[in-house]
């Protein structure tokens, strides 16, 4: 088990903590018309913009050598220090680590440089190119800037990949790391970006995102994420709560005969923490809004905690799928919600699907008394977690 010491959001309806937090609270949405350029002639034309802005928050060298993914998550490791009272310099470099994950990469820089390759020649391409656009750089960049010269890594695997970081980040303490830094961005609202979204089939050709709901037809996209301060577990500073299990899994291939794996992710994880269902008190779910795989994901609910026996919510759906940050910001926003002993609501399910025994948190908050919290998250291609947090010790 490991401590929660610090936090760092950007996001489409915030881009700080509390802004977000309130935000979420208040039932208040980031999705909408896609400014960022003329989405007129896609599919799909609305998402969730963040108003993240890098000038002042990022050194000015850096946004110059740096995709919006990775300038985001250099702004949310500052937000995440300095809300854990932490000085990294005050540290030994070699006990410090970070993990990030990321699915898509530098995709709007990326685009850049490859129209000027197409308009104006090679010589025209940045040197920088060569390591903006790796799924990898907010990892190096934040290393970097902060001397954390121990176990660094990144993982790519879509929206699973922020709850991945966190129990890697998680375990990392285990092996005399004293701090760690872990999360996810994601930030593909360009032209090339949105393109490569439309291939998996799922974003919501009708402008919505409703999971659950008899309207669903997909999800919406968005940008941001959320990073945490990871500490070990016996540390004084556990402000948010603590990370007790963690578990991850893989999906057969789609014409396998076998199950989906969620169930035994959710199921592991809970063994990992040494927690039985009775022990969770929400659930934050993955809600991928495609019909088939909410009620995938309603059946691997309702079978291990019991049809309608645990509060089950979806905030995402006021700021779309981020991706790998979007299971990073789930993270963060349930550690919030055992912080205020408040489950946040899901907005805009006006026709939920009967009989998938789910106890839906639907627009408002609801308070409650939260010992433990889990968060499940998916991504495109099989990829299943699930992890369980803990509110902190009082």
């Amino acid at each position: 088990m490991s401590a929660v010491t610090g936090m760092g959001v950007v996001a489409p309806n915030g881009d700080r903590t509390e802004e977000y937090w309130n935000s979420i609270l208040a039932g208040r949405s980031g999705l909408g018309p896609i400014t960022r350029f003329d989405a007129g002639g896609y599919p799909v034309t609305r998402g969730g913009e963040s108003s993240f802005v890098a000038k002042g928050r990022v050194p000015g060298r850096l946004i110059a050598e740096t995709d919006r993914f990775t300038q985001m998550a250099l702004a949310m490791s500052e937000m995440a220090l300095d809300d854990a009272g932490v000085d990294p310099a005050g540290l030994p470099e070699y006990e410090m680590a970070v993990t990030t994950a990321s699915s898509s990469g530098g995709t709007d820089f990326g685009q850049r440089e490859i129209e000027k390759l197409w308009r104006s020649g090679p010589r025209h391409v940045g040197a920088y190119q060569s390591i903006a656009w790796f799924y990898a750089a907010s990892t190096g960049q934040i290393a970097i800037r902060h001397k954390m010269r121990g176990p660094c890594g990144v993982i790519c695997a879509e929206q699973a990949g922020g709850l991945d970081a966190a129990a890697h980040s998680s375990r990392l303490l285990r092996d005399g790391v004293r701090l760690a830094l872990a999360g996810g961005t994601d930030a593909s609202l360009c032209p090339y970006g949105l393109v490569a979204q439309l291939s998996n089939g799922r974003l919501s050709r009708s402008g919505t995102y409703l999971p659950f709901d008899e309207r669903a037809d997909g999800y919406l996209p968005g940008e941001g994420g959320a990073m945490l301060t990871i500490e070990p577990a016996d540390t004084k500073k556990a402000k948010y709560g603590y990370i007790a299990g963690h578990a991850a899994t893989f999906d057969p291939p789609p014409w396998s005969d076998r199950p989906p794996a969620l169930r035994r992710a959710i199921t592991g994880a809970l063994a990992d923490a040494a927690a039985a269902p009775d022990d969770i008190d929400v659930v934050f779910a993955d809600a991928a809004g495609v019909p088939e795989l909410d009620r995938q994901e309603a059946e691997a609910i309702a079978g291990v905690f019991g049809r309608n026996a645990v509060p089950v919510t979806a905030p995402k759906t006021m700021t779309g799928r981020l991706y790998a940050g979007g299971g990073a910001l789930d993270l963060a926003t349930a550690l919030l919600a055992l912080r205020d002993q408040v489950i946040p609501p899901t907005v805009g399910i006006e026709s939920p699907v009967e009989g998938l025994g789910l106890d839906l948190v639907r627009d408002r908050p609801r308070p409650a008394r939260l010992r433990a919290a889990l968060v499940i998250a998916r991504g495109y291609g099989g990829f299943n977690s699930a992890i369980v947090i803990r509110a902190r010790r009082t």
